[in-house]
């Protein structure tokens, strides 16, 4: 399952370091290219309620395999794609596969394993995800540089395929227990404090991506960094983001809001920072922060909001996909109108203000907290 959340990630992220390169390939402008991020998330937001009703009491086993499948055909479809319709095909096979896995795949660590050990089994499930953030970006980068970001497509795709494979030999039957219906899903959201989970999420969401998108245009047009340099801060970027979901891991548990506050007070300081301080060392500096910062953000996100609804944890966790995704590519396609007639600080400062808002929002729903 960790494999699989790690192939998932590193598809859904591979486009951000390879934005300049598919743009020019494709001959659209950098904007238009952000679709490529902005595409997944909005099918990822739409199919996660639709999947797990769909899905009734199916064996996970199967629905789980089927979905890790979708990955691997829409690397092998993006890879040999000659236009962006094709591309936007390809990235719409992958948003059905991201819907679906995060809603169903991202609570079943519990049922994995002994009562015990559930919590190091759901973090390891977890860890997929930033592992994912850490080798998507600089291994986009590297192999775009070397061979063309088609191979990167091309590796994303292998490495999807032996996922399946290994997920397969392995996975065993995992019969439901209860449906997900409408009716679930209302009750949960007549609950302040899930209705509080998600939108303190989509907050979140909305403004690191709308900066997070354009990270390699930045380090290349305002940094000056070279393809060398792209590479290792991304990998930087990606390392931070692990040492940030275990160490919210550690601390979660004693006061989760103080860790979300800390979060977000870092992740807009550091996005801010960067569109005034251009600085090699600052720069390198400011993204370990970010990255740091946002690795705590899917763990803090999937404990909120299986608090707030334990009763039926894959009807919270398709409302969470549907928040996170739906504002993850409304903060891709915001940040690429700003960046197409400002400039990536632009996406920059937009961004980091809308993570600061999600500071404010305790104050305003106190009594959701």
């Amino acid at each position: 399952m960790a494999s699989v959340s790690f192939v998932l990630v590193l598809s859904e992220f591979l486009p951000i370091a390879l934005l300049p390169a598919i743009s020019d390939s494709l001959h659209v402008a950098t904007g238009t290219a952000g679709l490529l991020v902005v595409v997944p998330g909005l099918t990822a937001a739409v199919a996660a309620p639709l999947l797990t009703m769909a899905s009734g009491r199916l064996d996970r086993r199967h629905v789980l395999l089927a979905l890790a499948a979708l990955i691997t055909l829409s690397d092998a479809l993006a890879a040999l794609a000659s236009d962006m319709a094709v591309m936007i095909a390809a990235r719409l096979l992958l948003g059905l596969g991201v819907g679906g896995f995060w809603a169903m795949g991202a609570g079943v660590g519990g049922r994995l394993v002994p009562a015990a050990d559930t919590g190091r089994a759901t973090s390891l499930i977890t860890a997929g995800i930033s592992a994912g953030t850490v080798i998507s970006l600089p291994l986009g980068a590297f192999i775009g540089h070397l061979a063309g970001w088609r191979t990167a497509f091309v590796s994303a795709a292998v490495a999807s395929l032996l996922s399946l494979v290994f997920l397969s030999a392995v996975l065993p039957a995992l019969k439901t227990t209860e449906a997900v219906s409408l009716g679930t899903l209302g009750k949960a959201l007549r609950r302040p404090p899930v209705i509080f989970a998600l939108l303190a999420t989509a907050v979140v969401f909305l403004g690191h991506f709308t900066a997070y998108t354009y990270i390699t245009p930045y380090l290349q047009q305002y940094a000056h960094f070279g393809p060398g340099g792209v590479t290792a801060v991304l990998l930087g970027y990606g390392l931070a983001g692990l040492a940030g979901n275990f160490l919210a891991g550690l601390v979660s548990g004693k006061s989760l809001r103080v860790v979300t506050t800390v979060t977000a007070l870092l992740l807009s300081a550091a996005v801010l920072l960067l569109t005034v301080l251009t600085t090699t060392a600052g720069v390198v500096l400011l993204v370990l922060l970010w990255g740091a910062a946002f690795g705590a953000v899917p763990l803090i996100a999937q404990v909120r909001v299986i608090r707030a609804f334990p009763e039926t944890p894959d009807a919270s966790l398709a409302l969470l996909v549907t928040a996170s995704q739906t504002f993850l590519a409304v903060g891709s396609l915001v940040g690429g109108l700003l960046t197409d007639q400002h400039g990536a600080t632009a996406a920059f400062t937009f961004g980091a203000l809308v993570v600061l808002l999600s500071v404010l929002l305790p104050l305003r729903f106190p009594s959701a907290r």
